[in-house]
């Protein structure tokens, strides 16, 4: 299964993509979308369009989504929002279950401590898929946020597959 992982931002989205093959896991490809243009609204489309090209040319079969803080900022939140929406549409528009997760539920999934920094992030990520070349700080983020899915649904699938077995017995 290959699975998009998505921080998100209105300068900087990170994108990362994994595949999961039992408990292997793979890195695909990773970046950043940047939010060029005058204005919000020209932001906003180039992040779609850009995140739109990764979604096209990875074709992933699960995403998910870093939840945004709220932070003493209002105006600064309701704008990370905004981006936060087009990291949640582009994947449903193509017929994605999309997941959110929590930034503390990230960190501890991934690093073990739910206040970790990006630099822990960064060294995690670089163990869990050796070999990657990441694009920066942001696409570490997403790659960490597809590694929390690929936890997570593989826990889901565990405990399905443990129901059904106890309903058997």
């Amino acid at each position: 299964m290959r699975i998009l992982g998505i921080d998100p931002g209105l300068q900087n989205l990170g994108w990362g993509v994994i595949r999961v093959e039992g408990s292997k896991i793979t890195h695909l490809g990773n970046g950043i979308c940047h939010g060029t243009g005058d204005g919000l609204p020209a932001r906003l489309l180039a992040l779609h369009d850009q995140l739109t090209e990764v979604v096209e040319r990875f074709q992933p079969e699960a995403a998910a989504v870093e939840h945004v803080f709220v932070n003493r900022d209002g105006a600064g939140t309701l704008k990370l929002g905004q981006a936060r929406g087009i990291a949640l549409l582009v994947p449903a528009r193509y017929g994605l279950e999309v997941g959110e997760y929590a930034p503390n539920k990230i960190k501890k999934t991934v690093v073990g401590v739910g206040h970790a920094d990006k630099t822990q992030i960064q060294h995690m990520v670089k163990l869990q898929l050796p070999g990657v070349k990441l694009a920066g700080p942001d696409a570490a983020d997403a790659l960490a946020v597809a590694l929390c899915h690929a936890h997570y649904m593989a826990s889901s699938f565990a405990a399905s597959v443990s129901r059904a077995v106890e309903k058997q017995g």
